[in-house]
């Protein structure tokens, strides 16, 4: 197993950021690493998602909706061609501080026999295309 978690500081409500969220077809003109979602935020859905980590000519993968939880949570979990082999478990979670706006995690954690083979590009691409969604999820939440 290998870890990936991201976490940003966002001055805006929980609704604002969460409504960007699983605003889908928005993600195309925000968001530089999920570049398009299409399905329903919606428990045991299954989406169709393409990500271009950085350096990347992109993916498509069809996860499988684990939770929503509006305004705290959203979850996924995909996999590469057979289960066990390269599974993901993608998941945004969004906390609220006291006094006003909220960190919000990104992050996934990632099982199957062919991890250590990518670990590499986890730690580099992988881990920049989150940091990058994150700010910018950042600029359009704070943006009114």
């Amino acid at each position: 197993m290998h870890r990936l978690d991201t976490q940003i500081a966002i001055d805006a409500s929980a609704e604002r950021v969460w409504s960007l969220l699983v605003d889908f077809p928005s993600h195309p003109r925000w968001n530089p690493f999920v570049r398009s979602i299409e399905g329903r935020p919606e428990v045991g859905q299954s989406l169709k998602v393409f990500i271009q980590p950085p350096g990347s000519s992109g993916m498509h993968f069809r996860p499988t909706v684990l939770a929503v939880e509006p305004y705290r949570e959203f979850r996924w979990k995909g996999k590469l061609l057979l289960p066990g082999l390269f599974d993901g478990e993608h998941y945004f979670t969004l906390e609220a501080k006291p006094g006003g706006g909220l960190t919000f995690h990104q992050g996934e954690l990632f099982s199957g026999i062919l991890v250590p083979l990518l670990r590499r590009s986890l730690d580099g691409a992988t881990k920049q295309g989150f940091v990058a969604m994150n700010a910018a999820l950042k600029r359009e939440a704070e943006t009114q």
